[in-house]
Formats: C-alpha cells, structure tokens, sequence
C-alpha cells in the first residue's frame, strides 16, 4: 500500500512510479516500451533525474495517460503540500476529448486512490464502453447524466452516485447544461 508523507513534497517521479504499477508494469516492461534503461528510469521515478520534454510524451503514451496529466500546477506552499490542493492549482487529467473535462483533485497520484473533479459538458458523450479493472464511484454534484453500466441505462441527478467493478459502462449527456461528478478511482488510472 503506498502512503505519502507530506512532509516531503511529492515528485513527477512518485507519480509515475504510481501510474506505473497502476497498469501492473515493472520497471523492465516499461523501460523496454521506452526504449530506455532501466537505471534512468529508476532514476526519473526517484526524482534523481528529469526527463526532456520528448521523454515525457513517451511516457505519456506507454502509460495511456496526457502529457499535461503529468505537469503539476501552480506549487503549494511548502506547508500545504501532500494535503491540500487549491482550486487554481488542480492538474488536468485526460485528453479533454469527447467533451469530458477532468481535474485531479488528490495531491498527487501516490495513494491506492485518485480523486476528480469531472465535467461533462451538454451534449457530450463517449460511443465506445470502457472497462478498467478498478472500482470506482462518482457522486453527481450538480446537472444531470446518462450512464449505460454493463448493457442497462440508468439516469443521474444532482445528489445520485454509483459504483463500478469492472463493469463495462459509457456516458453520455444529451441535457443543456453541464454535468460535474467528484470521482473517485482506485487504484489510479491517470
């Protein structure tokens, strides 16, 4: 089980060491899909060594993750880090695409969880189910959504949640307002 400690500020490397073992890869499986060695990617998940640019979105691509998922924010204070994350500071997380907009709402990406901040904007959805070995539940704040979990639809408002295991399952948002859902996965896919 992986704990934080904030007292020591989390790096780009606890993080991809996080969504690493996330997706059950070792540091070879990895470092092979990169094309790199093992000892600098040892080194850039101990926060000894800082990856170009064009690492980063190889990174990116053989974790399944956006590259801007693994740029921080605006910096926490030194005596907030680890614990609190500000509105104007959260990282975005996924590609935007299909009209989902998500914003990390953990810390960093180090514990057995991950929390988002999700919206849905009106008239969005995905065509295509999606299935990840995690478990999930997500808590509508405010609108209202549509999500389809293995084969049956169900309709969400302001104040419904639901869970996943495994389930296949896609979303759509065919109302004239946005949709925002806190969501919480685990173990962390991005």
């Amino acid at each position: 089980m992986l704990h934080s400690d904030p007292s020591q500020p989390q790096s780009l490397g606890a993080d991809l060491r996080a969504l690493r073992k996330a997706r059950g890869l070792t540091l070879v499986d990895l470092s092979d899909m990169l094309g790199r060695s093992v000892g600098w990617l040892s080194q850039v998940e101990r926060g000894k060594s800082d990856p170009s640019v064009t690492d980063l979105r190889s990174i990116a691509k053989a974790l399944d993750v956006s590259v801007s998922s693994l740029f921080r924010q605006d910096a926490a204070v030194f005596e907030e880090q680890g614990y609190i994350v500000r509105a104007a500071s959260r990282r975005p997380i996924g590609s935007r695409e299909d009209g989902l907009i998500e914003e990390l709402l953990s810390p960093d990406l180090t514990d057995d969880f991950e929390v988002l901040h999700s919206t849905f904007e009106a008239g969005s959805s995905i065509e295509h189910e999606v299935r990840r070995d995690t478990q999930e539940v997500a808590y509508v704040v405010s609108g209202k959504l549509d999500i389809w979990i293995n084969g049956t639809t169900h309709s969400l408002g302001t104040g419904d949640s639901f869970r996943l295991r495994g389930e296949p399952y896609k979303w759509s948002n065919p109302y004239s307002g946005p949709a925002t859902l806190i969501w919480v996965i685990s173990p962390p896919v991005y």
